[in-house]
């Protein structure tokens, strides 16, 4: 990763809720206070490729738009070439606060309600245009997104320039919504769920597309998704990395195939042994490998390490120390983990571990991502 990261992200925590009072905010009683992420840090290069992975509730969605602009966070920066997004509309910078915007889009999970259904998609795509490319004139944006449709396969691209939302398909509306935030030229786009709700062929399709994209414009990807196997694909075939968050948190992170293939968090295998067929690891395991099913409350986080309820691995020392996400010995040093076992700690080694039962009796899809 260089030294110098398109953006990067410092201890970034985003905290929600809480019935607080004057006197418990001053006596520091959080009770209610949801924290989504808490003291989260993370570097984006350059045409960068980033899948967060997670079961739903974890936070990835809150750290995606705290990111680009879109939540403003509790604590910590987030620097977009050096400049701290959230100071630079106060205290300008080398980059205007206009460009930052511009630079750090969004794509949404569910494309048609993003679309106007009253306008056509030529009309839905000119006012991004209109709005950050003001030198050009109405006959140059109607060029300019003829020529975006085509790029993302919308051909005869003047028909579906015409047509309107509810005349296109859950693909073609999903790539209307891509070529929306292509236009401006980004550097950076925010991608949340953009192919779940599409069938397995189309999200191959859509994920081979913003790939495409990806090399022609040398756009930067941070890809959020519940389900392994699409982070596989997109941040493999990228050369990028898979995170993993669990409860606020990114517990591991590395390049696709040492996630996949040597994992190091017993989350990260929770959620393998979850997709099936993904990972060698998987194929013996017949029981999950967690000692808990059931996810803690976020009001109410535990104590150290935050999976140590759930973690067939943990000891007592997990129950009052927190693991930081550091780098492991291997092929690469793009690979960290959060876990004091991965790390063969010896305090962490010197404890007795927890014996509770494992909670085994689950449904079938207890840790599957859903599609």
């Amino acid at each position: 990763m260089s030294a110098d990261p398109l953006l990067r992200v410092d201890d970034l925590s985003v905290h929600f809720g809480g019935n607080q009072g004057i006197l418990d905010r001053f006596l520091g009683d959080d009770k209610g206070v949801v924290r989504a992420v808490d003291n989260v840090s993370l570097d984006i290069g350059e045409n960068d490729v980033v899948a967060l992975v997670g079961e739903s509730g974890c936070g990835k969605t809150t750290l995606g738009k705290a990111m680009i602009g879109l939540q403003r966070p509790t604590s910590g920066t987030v620097r977009f070439r050096g400049q701290d997004i959230w100071k630079s509309d106060l205290e300008p910078g080398d980059i205007p606060y206009k460009e930052i915007r511009k630079s750090l889009q969004m794509v949404h999970q569910d494309a048609g309600n993003s679309l106007d259904p009253n306008r056509t998609i030529f009309k839905n795509l000119n006012p991004a245009l209109k709005k950050w490319r003001p030198e050009l004139n109405l006959v140059e944006r109607r060029e300019l997104v003829h020529q975006m449709l085509d790029t993302v396969g919308l051909t005869p691209a003047d028909d579906y320039a015409s047509r309107y939302p509810h005349q296109l398909s859950g693909g073609e509306a999903q790539r209307t919504v891509i070529v929306r935030s292509m236009l401006l030229e980004p550097d950076l786009i925010l991608a949340d769920e953009a192919v779940s709700a599409l069938d397995v062929s189309l999200r191959v399709n859509l994920m081979d597309l913003l790939l495409e994209l990806q090399e022609m414009f040398s756009t930067s990807f941070v890809f959020i998704s519940h389900n392994m196997a699409n982070a596989r694909y997109l941040a493999g075939r990228a050369d990028g990395r898979i995170a993993v968050m669990y409860l606020g948190r990114i517990v591991e992170i590395g390049p696709a195939d040492e996630i996949i293939k040597n994992p190091q968090h017993p989350y990260t295998k929770s959620l393998l042994w979850a997709t099936s067929g993904l990972s060698e690891i998987n194929d013996p395991i017949e029981t999950p490998p967690v000692r808990k099913i059931d996810i803690p409350d976020p009001e109410n986080p535990p104590s150290g390490c935050r999976f140590h309820t759930r973690c067939p691995e943990a000891r007592e020392y997990c129950t009052s120390n927190t693991p930081d996400l550091s780098g492991m010995s291997g092929p690469s040093d793009r690979h960290e983990a959060a876990c004091f076992d991965a790390h063969d700690r010896i305090d962490y080694r010197n404890s007795e571990p927890i014996t509770d039962d494992l909670d085994i009796d689950v449904a079938d899809d207890a840790e599957q991502p859903a599609d």
